[in-house]
């Protein structure tokens, strides 16, 4: 006749079972486990760790959404999770669980799910070959990976050989130590790349322009912190192509601008005569350059007329011809005379249209007529100032 009480009884077989048996708190917590169990997951059970807390980052929403389905169910709940055993691994595991009859605490069990594991170790073959077949045949590729001392454990990829590299040449190699001195590569700032932030910059090492990508690596446990995968596309092509374009680039700039110059010469007729005949359609942009050009030739010549020959304009907006309007009030301003010569009658009409005060504005029918001015004005000026009176008329002498 047996004389040892069932709740005796109850705690030996609980404890002793070969079975992965667990009590927790209707919030989590662990309370008791076998033995068994305590040889998975090590000191877990005496912390009275909750089960989420040991479950891998991206099975955790999964084991609490199950967990709270318990305060409902009556019978059994099952999920499959990967749990932090007692080496610091994640192992896949089924938990079956149900709620006490008080339901004050929760009744379960763990057991190996090696389908699930393999089914994982089968993805991670997958990923490993598709690792390998970048890094195999796209010749602009490069990749490394550093643990979170700057050690390389990882360097491949064909496109290391446009760089003089061979493939794995630099595992076992810590960064900080080899680029401290290499130009276009920041050794102070690598240690900032283990920060778990994604990183985007473009370097230059050995020869070679690479568009960087540092990525955050987990560890072996499934924790941020496991170090950084480097990924390095060859651009030099690009580099080159770029270069070639912003040269092509400021050679059309430069053309353009003796475009401008030639659409807009300046000549100089007569001593202190200075004319502009201007061709086609007159933008607002040409009109600004025709301005600046035009004021600084007065002032390095000492002009003393300028004129505007409109006779090749057939079409002017209103902001230009007010910029004209402007543009004789500004060489008026620097001593000399403009005349506005060969207005076309719909020119003559926008500028009218504008409301714009033309009274002081000098205008004649043609060239001619504007060379005729302003040589019998500074004929008479001159005269003038042999006799010591002054002139009849136009500008003043200067």
């Amino acid at each position: 006749m047996m004389s040892v009480a069932p709740d005796v009884l109850f705690r030996e077989f609980f404890t002793s079972s070969p079975e992965l048996f667990f009590i927790a708190s209707a919030e989590g917590g662990l309370l008791l486990g076998s033995n068994a169990l305590r040889e998975v997951l090590g000191s877990a059970i005496d912390e009275g760790k909750a089960l989420a807390d040991l479950a891998h980052p991206d099975d955790r929403a999964a084991l609490l959404e199950a967990w709270s389905q318990l305060e409902q169910a009556d019978g059994p709940v099952s999920v499959r999770v990967r749990l932090r055993d007692a080496g610091g691994a994640y192992r896949w595991l089924s938990c079956n669980a149900r709620r006490s009859p008080d339901r004050g605490a929760v009744f379960g069990s763990l057991q190996a799910a090696p389908d699930v594991a393999e089914k994982e170790l089968k993805t991670l073959r997958i990923k490993a070959r598709v690792l390998d077949a970048i890094a195999e045949h796209m010749d602009n590729i490069a990749l490394w990976a550093l643990d979170r001392n700057a050690d390389c454990f990882y360097h491949d990829g064909k496109g290391l050989a446009n760089a003089g590299l061979k493939r794995g040449q630099l595992v076992g190699v810590n960064w900080i130590e080899l680029y401290g001195n290499e130009p276009g590569v920041d050794s102070v700032d690598i240690p900032s790349w283990f920060d778990g932030k994604v990183r985007c910059f473009r370097a230059e090492s050995y020869g070679v322009y690479w568009e960087m990508q540092i990525l955050p690596l987990r560890d072996e446990s499934g924790e941020p912190g496991g170090g950084v995968l480097g990924v390095g596309l060859d651009v030099s092509q690009s580099k080159l192509v770029e270069g070639e374009l912003r040269a092509q680039l400021e050679q059309i700039e430069s053309q353009q601008r003796v475009i401008r110059e030639l659409s807009t010469p300046i000549i100089e007729v007569w001593d202190g005569v200075l004319t502009l005949p201007m061709v086609g359609t007159v933008d607002s942009a040409r009109t600004a350059d025709v301005m600046d050009s035009l004021l600084s030739k007065i002032v390095e010549k000492q002009a003393r007329y300028a004129i505007l020959d409109l006779t090749g304009v057939e079409v002017v907006d209103t902001r230009v011809a007010s910029h004209l309007i402007e543009l004789v009030t500004a060489i008026r301003l620097l001593g000399a005379d403009g005349i506005v010569a060969g207005i076309k009658p719909n020119v003559a009409q926008t500028m009218v249209a504008l409301g714009l005060d033309l009274s002081q504005l000098n205008t004649q029918r043609n060239l001619r007529a504007a060379l005729n001015y302003a040589i019998r004005s500074m004929t008479r000026a001159e005269a003038a100032a042999r006799s010591g009176s002054p002139p009849a008329g136009g500008a003043p002498a200067t």
